[in-house]
């Protein structure tokens, strides 16, 4: 940088713009980290599958005098070149979506973005081929070692029935892409302890399904009998493909949850009456007078807050100075001085974190409430002592609580507060945040010519900006959230799909003793329906707790409990994974017994 020049990022950006975009950041990271737990359940189920289909032909290959490493090279370097083209046509797909992307944000970027560099292709490639691998491997390993006799017994050589353990490769391999891809350890923290307790859950869910399926069976009707039984036939894989549809359901629910939080904060924090003008330099015999104009006038009078300017000069014993940080945002803010600010009650957009509010008692004692991005940023702990340079004096005082603060609620709010009466022996001035409706701006005129020390600000542009970058970072928000959708069905397309097989040999089975086509697709139906329903209710549980944790530790967020979240979980189930699994097997129906015998077997 030449001299005078500095390079700002989005953590030099104002505080509502900054905190807009650090969240969008955060949603976006969490969408990343839930697609890749999505890719692995369909990876899970797709390599069931795969390995199975598989079996006949590696006893015959066994027969014919294959080695074990001939069987594992071969399906290896299969899988591989499967996961190097499905990463190829991904990375393709990214490359062209992010100029969908920049399209979609409009005037956000003032500039031409640079062509996407070679960086989050590998990330890709090297995501796509850990998660591949790692639920592959050791499937691929039980196929190394299928007994030759299978050509003769075909019961040996399969597969468990739940193969939980199979997966724990893979597991570990998607615990550290998560890790790998969270902007921060407590994002993946949470959305590991999520799934396993999503899982749990979905397992037990399966447990208490199968035993109720043999108490309810023999009241059900024929085509609930004929679909429900078959959930008991295969309680290993009925089991897991609850789980599967179960956590595909947890993560989109939860992105609905955190994404519904996220645009409602944003509506909230900058609705169409937030204040857009600031009164600075009130002085303290001006307060009343100022109120009463705006009373004579019908419009209601705005909250004045004291100010007192002072500059931080050490921590505890530590003098504060530029250079004492490597931050530069952290330099900026103690070579200027800080508003300090004093109040008996706490805003409402102020929240503690850390510590107590001070009570009544406590008037004129020498403690502070502290910022906690402030206190962040400058090492600043609680309990420690902060020493200010105020008008040629110095005031020591006592950190007692750390504090959030809305600051894209464009709001007067300040880093340091203290009780009443700690500042009384210092000069203040007084601050004030006002909305005032378009065609009114006469009053401003007038006040001006009342209170000539009066400086008006006005930010209605900036926050016509802000609102401009919150839409469009909403839409972002959206425009990444259909991938995740993508991948979700994708999830339960490969759940299906895993124990088609055997929906096939029974299917033609019932056929060929005489089943109408229209029975056996009430009971496909009545199965996956089933299946469906139960896994949309767990999930909505689970995405409720987790989208809590996540909204209101990780994004800071207000969390609104959504009681409709179970209603859209079941039906979204029902629907979805019953729509997913009758159009997966329905081709079975149409096809003569024979042909599917010949290509099944």
């Amino acid at each position: 940088l030449a001299p005078g020049e500095r390079l700002e990022s989005v953590e030099d950006a104002q505080p509502q713009v900054r905190v807009a975009l650090e969240r969008a950041r955060s949603f976006l990271s969490l969408a990343a980290v839930v697609s890749v737990l999505l890719a692995g359940v369909a990876v899970a189920m797709s390599t069931r599958r795969f390995i199975a289909r598989h079996l006949d032909g590696c006893a015959v290959m066994r027969c014919l005098g294959a080695r074990q490493a001939v069987i594992l090279r071969l399906y290896g370097l299969q899988l591989l070149w499967l996961g190097l083209l499905a990463a190829a046509a991904g990375g393709l797909l990214g490359y062209f979506a992010q100029y969908g992307l920049e399209r979609a944000l409009g005037g956000l970027v003032q500039m031409s973005l640079p062509a996407p560099s070679l960086r989050p292709l590998g990330l890709g490639f090297a995501t796509a081929l850990v998660t591949l691998l790692g639920f592959a491997l050791p499937p691929l390993l039980h196929l190394r070692g299928v007994p030759a006799l299978r050509v003769m017994r075909r019961e040996l050589g399969a597969m468990s029935g739940a193969g939980l353990l199979v997966y724990a490769a893979g597991a570990a391999a998607i615990a550290a892409l998560v890790l790998w891809h969270s902007p921060g350890p407590l994002l993946g923290v949470y959305v590991l302890l999520g799934t396993a307790g999503s899982l749990v859950l979905l397992a037990l869910t399966a447990a208490v399904l199968l035993a109720l399926l043999r108490v309810l069976y023999p009241r059900l009707g024929p085509s609930w009998r004929f679909g429900l039984l078959a959930l008991t036939r295969r309680p290993g894989a009925t089991v897991i493909q609850l789980m599967a549809f179960g956590l595909g359901l947890t993560i989109l629910l939860l992105l609905v949850v955190v994404r519904g939080d996220l645009l409602a904060e944003w509506e909230r924090g900058l609705p169409p009456d937030a204040p857009n003008r600031f009164l600075i330099n009130v002085q303290p015999e001006q307060v009343e007078p100022l109120r009463a104009f705006f009373e004579r006038r019908g419009h209601e009078a705005p909250a004045l807050f004291p100010m007192v300017r002072g500059r931080l000069i050490a921590i505890g014993e530590r003098p504060v100075e530029p250079e004492s940080y490597e931050e530069e945002r952290a330099q900026n803010l103690v070579r200027r001085e800080f508003n300090l600010s004093w109040a008996a009650a706490m805003q409402q957009d102020n929240r503690i974190v850390a510590g107590r509010w001070w009570t009544a008692e406590e008037r004129g004692a020498p403690v502070v409430s502290v910022e906690e991005g402030l206190a962040e940023t400058l090492g600043i702990a609680l309990g420690d002592r902060l020493t200010f340079a105020i008008a040629g004096a110095e005031l020591e005082v006592t950190v007692t609580s750390l504090r959030t603060v809305e600051w894209d609620s464009f709001r007067a709010n300040f880093f340091v507060i203290a009780p009443p009466g700690v500042f009384d022996a210092y000069p203040a001035s007084y601050i004030s945040s006002l909305y005032v409706p378009p065609g009114e701006h006469a009053v401003l005129n007038e006040l001006v010519r009342a209170f000539p020390n009066v400086t008006v600000l006005d930010v209605a542009a900036i926050m016509d900006h802000v609102r401009g970058i919150m839409d469009r970072v909403a839409t972002a928000v959206q425009y990444v959230f259909v991938f995740t959708l993508l991948a979700g069905l994708l999830v339960m397309y490969a759940a299906v799909y895993a124990t088609l097989d055997e929906r096939i040999r029974e299917t033609v089975l019932m056929r060929t003793l005489g089943a109408a086509r229209a029975q056996l697709l009430r009971g496909l139906a009545a199965e996956f329906v089933a299946l469906g329903l139960l896994s949309g209710l767990a999930a909505a549980s689970m995405a409720s707790l987790l989208g809590h944790f996540i909204s209101t530790r990780v994004l800071d967020l207000a969390y609104v409990p959504a009681w409709d979240l179970w209603l859209i979980g079941a039906l979204a189930g029902a629907a979805g994974v019953g729509a997913a699994g009758v159009l997966g097997t329905r081709f079975v129906l149409g096809a003569p017994p024979i042909r599917v015998l010949r290509e099944a077997l």
